[in-house]
């Protein structure tokens, strides 16, 4: 088990969370890890780059000048590669769908739950007790944050609610934000730490986050 500290906002220790390895995937998986990270990392590419072949190039497809008896070398219309203003050879055709590729959702869902594992076998998760704000205050959080000695980047998961803590932190530096049901291992592992409240840890330990994301019950989504 591992014992997990739970902290108020001036980042005194007030209690402990117990978390089951066994229910993160038992040991921290490296090629899993890494292989759910390239893939998330390739999914994100635009494929927008365009280049235009000779067929997509303006211009005429006259022969330039007769074959031979000019003394120079034989040559095509102005649209081939070899000339300035042709089109290029290999063109850049390709679209975001010819890079996206995919995991089995067993293994993405396990990925997801084993980079947590990692970051807390690492000591990177800073839970407390609540961050709840009555009002967006970007000071008030960047002082959460001090107080547990986080000084690199982070990525804050808080309940889909709690829009209040998503406005005091979305201003910060080095901080990113996301839902607590949306977490995953890209996110987790492009930063150093997460931040989070005990509610949105558990609710996504015992897959409570899920419910609203599918039609079964939680348990099937945390599966």
């Amino acid at each position: 088990m591992i014992e997990l500290p739970i902290h108020d906002r001036n980042g005194k220790q007030v209690d402990t969370l117990s978390i089951d390895e066994a229910a993160l995937g038992g040991e921290i998986r490296y090629e899993l890890l890494k292989q759910a990270y390239v893939i998330t990392h390739g999914n994100q590419r635009q494929g927008s780059a365009r280049t235009r072949g000779r067929g997509s190039v303006a211009g005429s497809t006259r022969k330039l000048y007769k074959q031979k008896g000019t003394g120079n070398a034989r040559v095509g219309n102005a649209r081939t590669n070899i000339r300035k203003g042709g089109g290029v050879t290999f063109a850049k055709t390709r679209t975001r769908e010819d890079f996206r590729t995919a995991l089995t959702k067993k293994m993405r869902r396990l990925a997801n739950r084993n980079a947590l594992l990692a970051k807390l076998v690492d000591g990177e998760v800073k839970c407390f007790v609540d961050l709840d704000f009555d009002a967006p205050k970007t000071r008030d959080f960047a002082a959460v944050l001090s107080a547990v000695g986080i000084d690199r980047t982070c990525l804050v998961a808080l309940a889909k609610e709690n829009s209040n803590g998503f406005r005091s932190a979305r201003n910060l530096a080095n901080v990113d934000c996301t839902r607590i049901d949306q977490l995953n291992a890209f996110g987790l592992l492009n930063h150093r730490y997460l931040v989070t409240d005990r509610r949105s840890l558990e609710s996504f330990l015992d897959g409570s986050c899920f419910e609203s994301r599918t039609n079964g019950t939680a348990e099937e989504a945390a599966r």
